[in-house]
């Protein structure tokens, strides 16, 4: 059996979140090869930015009385999913400065699914599906043979860092997917976006303050223009789009979907990194789209209504 056209519609949503995921790693580095930036100030303008496009987007619409609606009924969940999303993304570009982009993402997405869908399985106290088994596995395998791929290059300065930081992201992201989708199937996902985002957009800009970087690199227009672009696209639109997937999609399931976020990684990086996707990195992408083309063919990648 085929999913339903809406749960189709959830997972390409989804899946394009993840593509505009990927090249987020790329837009880190391009960002500090240009400036001295630290991660957490990229992470907290990235929050921002978006922040305010999406409070822009939301007064226009006319819908600010529902943001405060939402704040006022489920103000522990917003703020959990809010620092949530800020801590995890935080995490995944320190780990993209410590250990390299490809190894950071592979790490961090790889984690996610498997927590999430252990924590479905024993929610519903029962074992996955023989075919949920065969997607995970499948995405699993792409991963460590993109993981492979990724290893053949010079690792980072810090590798076992950055996968320490990979893994605390993988496991905060698979946390926060979770409390999200709670929220997301019962809220407009512009106005679950504005909410989450400005909570921790307020969290990431007090964290870099106390730093005192939040000016650095301002003079240089390929950092800020860069900066935009995460902020726009990476952050507002890629959320606002996983959030509308949560809708109708498994955490568990979105989670995979989202792993085109390394297929998109690898194929930046070697376009403009000038790094060699090999046979094992070919291979690895492969299967990740196998396993992803798997969710649309799964009546368990719908969640019960």
């Amino acid at each position: 059996m085929t999913t339903s056209p809406r749960a189709g519609l959830g997972l390409a949503q989804v899946c394009l979140a993840g593509v505009l995921w990927g090249t987020g790693g790329l837009g880190v580095q391009v960002i500090r090869d240009h400036v001295d930036m630290s991660v957490l100030t990229i992470s907290a303008w990235r929050m921002a930015i978006a922040a305010v496009v999406l409070l822009i987007v939301l007064l226009a619409m006319g819908q600010l009385r529902a943001l405060g609606a939402l704040l006022r009924t489920h103000p522990v969940r917003v703020v959990l999913t809010g620092c949530g999303t800020a801590a995890y993304q935080a995490l995944y570009f320190g780990s993209v400065v410590a250990v390299g982009v490809s190894v950071s993402t592979v790490v961090s997405l790889g984690l996610a699914p498997v927590l999430l869908t252990v924590a479905e399985s024993v929610r519903r106290r029962s074992a996955p599906a023989l075919g949920q088994v065969g997607v995970l596995a499948l995405a699993l395998a792409g991963l460590v043979l993109v993981s492979v791929a990724a290893g053949a290059h010079e690792p980072g300065p810090h590798p076992t860092l950055g996968v320490l930081l990979a893994i605390g992201s993988g496991a905060t992201y698979a946390a926060t997917t979770a409390v999200g989708r709670s929220l997301a199937r019962g809220t407009s996902p512009l106005v679950l976006t504005t909410a989450t985002t400005t909570v921790g957009g307020v969290a990431l800009m007090l964290c870099a303050a106390v730093t005192g970087s939040l000016a650095t690199g301002f003079g240089d227009a390929t950092a800020t223009l860069t900066l935009v672009y995460l902020g726009v696209f990476t952050m507002a639109l890629a959320y606002g789009l996983f959030y509308a997937g949560l809708r109708t999609v498994a955490g568990s399931a979105a989670v995979i979907a989202t792993l085109l976020e390394p297929v998109t990684a690898a194929i930046a990086a070697a376009v403009w990194l000038d790094e060699q996707l090999g046979t094992a990195g070919i291979l690895g992408t492969a299967l990740i789209l196998l396993a992803v083309a798997g969710l649309g063919r799964r009546t368990d990648a719908v969640p019960p209504a």
